[in-house]
């Protein structure tokens, strides 16, 4: 079922912020820029297609619901592995299934210090496809939820799919989320107007994205790897006049295998390497923008 309450023809959400028109953003000790890496850890339905390998009408799914499934298994271990290595901490997207699901992550990823930020139950359930009291409950449910299993209550958001009502927003912002990562237009964090409590954008991506750039583009690992280096490299210099952020947004299903993670770790050693690099949660970039910057921030 969708959304019922006709969408407007325009968003009214924020105004139009040209970031050559913005005062210089800067980030601690001088960082260009601030990188932040976004395990999306999921569950799904055996009985519903989903992110695949390879297309097929079958349900049940087999194929593609146990290659996903290697995510949770194995692939997430050797994601926390690579991050550690590199002193790296993930600001999780976590449907709260997870947490009924697969418990044994949630503590390693608490032993690690990780932040974790509500990415709906299941990326078998899209918001977009959610009346209002359905939808209401869902986000409050998951709030709820991981905040019971971790300890905090998420202050980030990420729509399963990047799926939002015209509504979410609204109803994220009345559950204590404070930014989200669905609007994926820009290289700074940037306030957006809810009707109670307050609301950011934090920079992500679909195109540093390992679903889109390995399975819809069909990018080889190598280049992946190569992506997120000349992404970084880029970003780097634009810092030099004014900080950005750099989203690496990732599934263990895909990254978690052998022969991309051994991408992965190259790319973070490159990331590495530069000393003028602010390496980050979610959270902290908030916390510091909001700080600094976001009084001046058009609204």
């Amino acid at each position: 079922m969708s959304q019922s309450t006709p969408v407007p023809r325009e968003h009214g959400r924020f105004p139009y912020s040209a970031i050559v028109d913005r005062p210089p953003l800067r980030w601690p000790n001088g960082a260009r820029v601030a990188v932040w890496v976004i395990p999306n850890i999921e569950h799904f339905y055996f009985d519903r297609p989903a992110t695949s390998v390879e297309r097929n009408t079958r349900i049940p799914d087999v194929l593609n619901y146990s290659w996903r499934d290697y995510g949770v298994r194995v692939g997430i271990w050797r994601m926390m592995d690579v991050m550690e290595k590199h002193g790296i901490k993930g600001t999780v997207a976590l449907n709260s299934d997870v947490c009924h699901h697969y418990p044994r992550i949630i503590e390693a990823g608490k032993q690690l210090g990780w932040e974790w930020m509500g990415h709906g139950q299941t990326n078998s359930v899209l918001i977009s496809e959610q009346p209002e009291a359905e939808e209401r409950a869902l986000i409050e449910d998951v709030v709820k939820a991981i905040a019971a299993s971790v300890g905090k209550a998420p202050r980030g958001w990420l729509g399963p799919a990047l799926s939002e009502t015209i509504r979410t927003l609204d109803i994220l912002a009345e559950n204590g989320i404070e930014y989200v990562g669905d609007w994926v237009n820009d290289d700074q964090p940037y306030p957006m107007r809810v009707k109670t409590g307050s609301m950011h954008s934090m920079p992500y991506s679909t195109e540093l994205n390992d679903i889109p750039a390995l399975i819809g583009l069909h990018q080889s690992p190598e280049r992946f790897g190569q992506m997120i280096c000349d992404q970084f490299d880029v970003l780097y210099e634009d810092g030099a006049k004014t900080g950005r952020v750099m989203s690496i947004c990732l599934h263990p299903f895909l990254i978690g295998h052998p022969h991309r993670s051994k991408y992965f770790d190259k790319a973070l050693a490159h990331i590495r390497s530069r000393q003028e690099v602010w390496v980050t949660t979610g959270g902290e970039i908030l916390d510091w923008y909001k700080g600094q910057y976001a009084k001046d921030a058009p609204k």
